[in-house]
């Protein structure tokens, strides 16, 4: 398992884009990364939004729930990818960081998480092509 990289998603509430992003990444990788997702701030459920548009896309992510970023999640991690946390993530030397500008989709309706959950998807995919390549990630 040790050859596994691992790819933590990290944004403010752990309720929408960090979600998507862990859910796609996971399906997608299957099995090849291991997947964890928090938030510096994480809310009291998920994006009812976000569920719904993951839905449409054949990901049920209604069993999951906002998980605390710790110390923990950063240093297992080989990649950090932050969306909107600020300066709440903990830097650690060695790992890869990338911040994914994106939209917060809290209060958005389903029309408007839409067009973010697909950069997500288009992010992710390029983000497992360059891990399953063995070069570095893009920064944006």
């Amino acid at each position: 398992m040790a050859d596994i990289p691992e790819v933590l998603f990290v944004c403010t509430h752990n309720a929408g884009r960090s979600q998507m992003a862990a859910a796609i990444l996971d399906h997608d990788a299957a099995g090849r990364v291991r997947v964890t997702s928090a938030g510096s701030q994480p809310a009291e459920h998920l994006n009812p939004a976000v569920v719904q548009a993951m839905a449409e896309v054949g990901l049920d992510i209604s069993g999951e729930f906002p998980k605390r970023l710790t110390t923990d999640k950063v240093k297992a991690a080989d990649i950090v990818v932050t969306m909107g946390c600020g300066d709440a993530c903990p830097v650690y030397p060695g790992k890869r960081y990338l911040d994914w500008d994106l939209p917060d989709p809290a209060g958005l309706a389903l029309a408007e998480v839409r067009p973010i959950r697909e950069e997500i998807q288009r992010r992710v995919a390029a983000l497992l092509a360059d891990i399953e390549s063995g070069s570095t990630p893009p920064t944006a």
